[in-house]
């Protein structure tokens, strides 16, 4: 034991033998570096997705409102209000999303943490019986060795730093996701309620038509039985009834099953929805200003998601670069022995150095690891491009859908009022016998089929709204990090 800590701290005090080891390997990270340099391939170039200058419609940006955050608000209607609130903060998609911010920011502090230094602490003990050469008599001998020891790698090519920002990126690009995905949390449960509201206003004029046809029919069964008419014109009444009656309990079943959607979306069991206002009185609101197609590179959360997926990307392929070049680490120890054989102090142990690691063979290891990463980057340039040209396309298509249903409903409008004039003479013909009862019945199936398609059309106008508002990013603000965030991440830096 004594000649082995004697022989340590010899070794720890020839500066003269060290020194010529620097000097020999330096010159081998000389050599080494020269080849690696001549063997690292150039960057990649940056490319960018082509922007059109102007949308195709050529709105006035500054004629439009501006986009809200709460951009559902603008529909006036409370409930909706209560219901998005809901849906954002119990929403078990949201939940997940958040649990992988989480995730991320902590392996965030676990890549910071791998470039500050290492320190470690050990104490290793024995206890043990020999036999003394001297007197040939046993004695008892306990060792204790206390030991502290530390390293840290110098990061001469950026290669740690490379990787924080990968590690930093890919925190960006979750904490984009989560947002993304609450804008189209708020969006969809918009539309699902919308659409459940549109559901309840058809079922309304399906039970109204209902009630006038079963009037009809009553009236058809009278004439008959006194002789005005025959047969032929109850049965029709009745199968024109019969028809209608049908559409109701199809109406129910989609009603049911628009609730357990927006039930699922809100995090609650399934269950009764609760109303608010009525779709017709649903504020169509005036339509925001799109801005500039530049404009929406900073506002829509996938975006910004995608981009951050590039600069991970970016960040990576430079981390695998500097893998191709040396590396140096250096490391410190310093204990003692003690031991109760032993007369004196006990023995003092330190030592420092340093290690360089200069890849010179790897069978090609190194440079496939740095053409994997080139290609993830091209990966993630195609989807941040994709993720724009497909944002830019949505915007059209909003402002395209919203445009037509415009149109449209004005002609649809027209058309309901026709028909319910028509209506109301075949009816006046019918019962003064200038016309057939097959008359007054296309003129109410007829009326009730413009209905149905006003309401169905009010609520595509509604969604196409919602849904611009959700291509245009809705005005989105990324979430504030929660207490028990802040929390984590102060205790993961201490």
């Amino acid at each position: 034991m004594k000649t082995a800590a004697t022989r340590a701290a010899a070794q720890a005090s020839t500066p003269q033998r060290s020194g010529a080891a620097c000097k020999v390997a330096l010159g081998a990270i000389v050599l080494a570096l020269l080849q690696a340099c001549s063997s690292t391939p150039p960057a990649a170039p940056m490319l960018a997705a082509p922007m059109p200058a102007a949308w195709q419609g050529q709105r006035d940006a500054t004629g439009g409102a501006p986009l809200q955050t709460g951009w559902w608000r603008d529909f006036g209607d409370t409930v909706l209000d209560g219901l998005v609130a809901q849906a954002l903060a119990h929403n078990t998609d949201l939940r997940a999303a958040a649990a992988r911010v989480a995730e991320a920011r902590a392996l965030s502090d676990v890549q910071r943490a791998a470039g500050l230094p290492t320190l470690d602490l050990g104490f290793g003990g024995s206890r043990s019986q020999q036999v003394s050469a001297a007197t040939g008599k046993p004695y008892l001998s306990t060792v204790g060795q206390p030991q502290f020891q530390a390293a840290y790698e110098v990061d001469l090519w950026g290669r740690v730093d490379a990787l924080n920002q990968a590690a930093g990126a890919q925190l960006a690009a979750s904490e984009a996701a989560r947002d993304s995905a609450a804008l189209s949390v708020a969006a969809t449960t918009a539309a699902g309620y919308v659409n459940l509201r549109a559901l309840d206003a058809r079922l309304d004029v399906a039970q109204r038509t209902l009630a006038a046809r079963d009037s009809a029919l009553k009236l058809a069964r009278s004439r008959q039985e006194r002789g005005y008419t025959s047969a032929l014109e109850t049965q029709q009444s009745e199968a024109e009834y019969r028809a209608t009656a049908a559409v109701i309990p199809q109406l129910q079943l989609a009603i049911r099953r628009q609730e357990h959607a927006i039930n699922l979306l809100t995090g609650a069991a399934p269950g009764t929805v609760p109303r608010g206002v009525a779709l017709t009185e649903l504020r169509l609101a005036a339509l925001p200003a799109p801005g500039l197609p530049s404009d929406l590179l900073r506002r829509r959360p996938d975006i910004a998601g995608a981009e951050a997926q590039l600069a991970a990307s970016d960040a990576q392929l430079a981390a695998a670069r500097a893998q191709l070049l040396p590396s140096l680490r250096l490391s410190a120890s310093l204990g003692s022995i003690s031991s109760t054989a032993l007369t004196g102090d006990p023995f003092k142990l330190w030592s420092i150095g340093g290690s360089v690691l200069a890849p010179l063979f790897e069978g090609g290891r190194l440079k496939a690891q740095v053409s994997a990463s080139d290609a993830r980057r091209e990966q993630a340039l195609a989807g941040y491009e994709k993720a724009v040209l497909t944002a830019f396309g949505e915007v059209e298509d909003q402002l395209a859908g919203i445009d037509e249903l415009a149109r449209q409903s004005i002609e649809v409008e027209a058309q309901r009022s026709a028909l319910q004039e028509t209506l109301r003479v075949a009816s006046n013909r019918y019962r003064e016998g200038y016309a057939s009862h097959l008359d007054e019945l296309d003129a109410q199936r007829n009326l009730f089929s413009a209905e149905q398609t006003a309401l169905q059309l009010r609520a595509d106008q509604l969604a196409a709204r919602i849904n611009l508002d959700r291509a245009l990013g809705g005005g989105w603000q990324p979430a504030q990090p929660t207490e028990a965030e802040k929390s984590g991440k102060a205790a993961g830096a201490r």
